[in-house]
């Protein structure tokens, strides 16, 4: 019931962050902004509907990296609870990957056929039920199956959250409302490491998925209470579900969507790179504990819950392109200067934190900047969008999370240059496919593109 309450108490405290935003920004010129008078569109509510509507979509975004970051900091304990190797416990982490890549895939544009309302409930509901069978999982093989499914419910609230914020808000407006969805979402790595090693100080590694249950009961009431159907029959994809999953073909089609979705999707990589690797670099390596790790962990969080922060002061004031390109640049720069420190200096414990801490900055600004592009340039199959754009994204960091296990824990290096080869590949993504000077899916010019 402690943790329970410490919980809805952090989800409080989302609510109350949006609740400034929205004091901010008056609500004529958030909601319906851009869209024409005979576009149906939902009804626009109320200051405090959006107050709430945002905080549980900013919830049901977050439990997706409580769900990867909690139970980090146990992995040395929970690899010795059930006998497994390293690389073992980290294809724990890419089967919940996995299962975000699947349901989103799947969820995203079945939603823009039978709407977000219900899929949002089952998912919700479904997380719960899962994170139950992985705390009673016997052995590591359990685990991980119950892991993907607990990703694939968790994926229904991912997805169609970004959905939801693109039914709901056009214009200049919807980036600054990625913005507060990443912003709460960075506040979620930041909590979930401290919460993690606060319940592995008077349990074990089983009690964490505890926790996640509870947080997923009180997701469904959020939903429940707090988000109401947000895409209208007459909006809706006709001709079945097929078709639906046929506009996703059509956004692979495009060169600009793709490139931004690799962007995005390598960025992703070279992040879960460094989520599931960095607990055998910092613990192992440089012998910390778990309670010093997950300050670690935290403080890089808020690099990102930062960089967050300066864009949405800045979007609508500067092109989003422009954002994007900086955070490449940024986390470039951080991720360049790991693999350049290690090999000149040798192993630091402050060196490896302060690059890193650069590299997650400059994953801050981009996240927002990418995803508020990529919708704008699928304005009439947001679930579809948005199921490639988070798809590709957990896809990619299924693939890369297991592959510094396979290295060992002698050398932060490894981690550094698979992170580095992410970000290269998506600063060429960027130049050869986004083309990011032609200004695409900036809100003056998003009809055109």
């Amino acid at each position: 019931m402690v943790l329970a309450s410490s919980v809805w108490t952090n989800l409080l405290k989302g609510e109350l962050l949006v609740y400034c935003y929205v004091m901010i920004f008056p609500l004529s010129t958030r909601v319906g902004g851009t869209r024409s008078a005979t576009s149906a569109s939902p009804p626009v509510p109320s200051r405090r509907a959006v107050v709430v509507l945002v905080a549980v979509l900013s919830a049901l975004t977050a439990v997706v990296p409580l769900g990867t970051d909690m139970y980090v900091p146990g992995f040395p304990a929970m690899g010795d609870a059930l006998g497994a190797s390293s690389s073992a416990v980290q294809l724990t982490m890419t089967a919940y990957l996995a299962g975000l890549v699947v349901g989103q895939l799947l969820i995203g544009p079945i939603s823009d056929k039978i709407g977000r309302r219900r899929l949002l409930i089952g998912g919700a509901a479904g997380f719960a039920v899962s994170s139950v069978l992985c705390a009673v999982a016997p052995s590591v093989a359990v685990l991980t199956g119950a892991r993907f499914l607990q990703g694939a419910a968790g994926a229904a609230g991912l997805v169609l959250a970004r959905a939801v914020l693109a039914d709901r808000f056009h214009g200049r407006e919807l980036p600054r409302y990625f913005a507060v969805l990443y912003q709460i979402m960075s506040v979620a790595p930041i909590a979930a490491p401290v919460l993690g090693g606060a319940t592995l100080s008077v349990s074990t590694w089983r009690a964490v998925f505890i926790v996640l249950t509870a947080i997923g009961l009180l997701l469904v009431i959020g939903v429940i209470r707090g988000v109401p159907e947000s895409l209208p029959v007459e909006r809706r994809h006709s001709g079945g579900v097929a078709s639906s999953f046929r506009a996703m073909g059509e956004l692979l089609a495009r060169r600009m969507f793709i490139g931004y979705a690799l962007v995005l999707t390598l960025v992703s990589a070279a992040l879960f790179t460094y989520i599931s690797g960095s607990s055998f670099v910092f613990e192992s390596l440089y012998g910390v504990s778990s309670t010093m790790y997950s300050l670690i962990f935290a403080t890089n969080a808020a690099g990102m819950l930062i960089a967050g922060v300066v864009f949405s002061r800045l979007a609508g004031r500067v092109r989003l392109n422009s954002l994007l390109m900086a955070g490449v640049g940024i986390a470039a720069l951080g991720v360049v200067a790991q693999v350049l420190l290690v090999l000149a200096v040798g192993e630091t414990l402050t060196g490896t934190w302060v690059t890193l801490f650069v590299t997650l900055s400059g994953v801050g600004l981009l996240f927002p900047a990418a995803m508020s592009i990529g919708h704008a340039l699928a304005r009439n199959a947001s679930g579809a969008a948005s199921a490639l754009l988070g798809g590709f994204q957990f896809l990619f960091g299924a693939l890369a999370s297991p592959l510094v296990g396979l290295f060992g824990a002698d050398s932060s290096l490894p981690m550094a240059l698979i992170m580095l080869t992410a970000v290269a590949a998506a600063g060429a993504a960027l130049v050869a496919l986004a083309r990011p000077w032609q200004g695409h899916g900036e809100p003056a010019t998003a009809t055109g593109s």
